[in-house]
């Protein structure tokens, strides 16, 4: 399916080389004020441009088609549509008889019994991101001072202390070799309402985790001090409170306990993948010869995808916690005016 949420509910469609991308948002709020202008400053910071992104440069100017009238949300779904103007198909059209290593060519056709559409991915190509970046400055103004502060941590071996000096050097040698690089992207999330999520099947972790894996070749994620947490002790592991509002001295739980969001910052890394569609010839499986053949894979595609990803990390998270915000505000009964006296 293509759809996530229970009260913030989102809804993606389109295809990377068709008429364009889109998201259906519903479950907002009306009375949001919302204009295209909200969305530029996210949007601009996945387009590509810089040095190891795809030389393919849409507009992704934001068409806002249903749910807000005279700058402000309606409470009617939201439509927002994006037009697809500089696509080059052509390099496609084999993928189905001779399938991409790494992407999804071989699942899709398998799946879709070959009625699927190739051409840059189809609904499977990382443009469908927009749709998640778009629906996420939504969400953004919904948890209103929650704040995301995403960064790069690690690009292929390189680390983010030798970025300034080493980065552009190393990029350009990976694209000449014909290669791809993938990394790893630290999200700190601040000032979330304590209270959101529940214990088991709707934790936070849980929610924010199917969210995150929707987003192309993310490979891992964890919370806190993650896989690296397992080699303390628990008496170094445990976050002690330093005050009543629940603040912590460490956050190795990464602000959540019990599946439920505790006050402290929310903290969670992510690994992601080497951008599949390389340059470098590849050995692999030709459905149409049955054989092994050389694969040389033309086309406009990221030497490391990773550098566009920070900010669609950032706004899928905060659709998933909007949806359990939203969720929690719900469930949040008067229980004075239920019972008529409090409990």
């Amino acid at each position: 399916m293509n759809s996530f949420g229970s009260l913030f509910r989102v809804h993606i469609y389109g295809e990377s080389h068709g008429l364009g991308i889109g998201v259906l948002i519903d479950g907002v709020p009306p009375g949001l004020k919302l204009s295209i202008d909200d969305f530029i400053p996210d949007l601009s910071k996945r387009k590509s441009g810089k040095l190891g992104t795809t030389p393919r440069n849409e507009d992704d100017i934001p068409q806002i088609i249903s749910g807000v009238f005279n700058s402000f949300t309606t409470g009617a779904p939201i439509n927002i549509f994006f037009e697809n103007k500089n696509t080059d198909s052509k390099v496609y059209a084999d993928f189905k008889s001779h399938p991409r290593p790494g992407h999804a060519d071989f699942a899709a056709t398998s799946k879709y019994l070959g009625f699927n559409d190739i051409r840059g991915g189809g609904h499977f190509s990382g443009r469908l991101t927009l749709a998640l970046v778009a629906a996420g400055v939504i969400a953004k103004k919904i948890l209103k001072t929650t704040t995301f502060i995403s960064e790069i941590e690690t690009i292929g071996t390189l680390s983010k202390k030798f970025f300034s000096d080493n980065l552009d050097d190393y990029l350009s040698q990976i694209r000449e070799e014909g290669d791809s690089l993938g990394g790893t992207i630290s999200l700190t999330i601040k000032d979330v309402p304590i209270g959101l999520g529940e214990p088991f099947f709707n934790s936070v972790e849980s929610v924010i985790s199917s969210m995150v894996f929707s987003i192309p070749g993310i490979k891992g994620i964890e919370f806190g001090s993650g896989f690296k947490g397992s080699e303390l002790l628990g008496s170094e592991f445990n976050d002690c409170f330093i005050n009543k509002n629940g603040k912590t001295a460490s956050n190795n739980n990464g602000g959540i306990n019990g599946g439920i969001s505790n006050g402290n910052d929310i903290f969670l890394k992510i690994a992601v993948k080497p951008t599949s569609s390389i340059f470098k010839t590849q050995e692999t499986f030709n459905f149409k010869s049955e054989c092994i053949s050389p694969l040389k894979i033309n086309g406009r595609h990221d030497v490391a995808f990773i550098l566009r990803v920070p900010i669609v990390l950032e706004n899928a998270v905060a659709i998933a916690i909007a949806d359990l915000y939203l969720q929690s505000k719900k469930y949040n009964f008067n229980w004075e005016d239920l019972n008529g006296k409090k409990s």
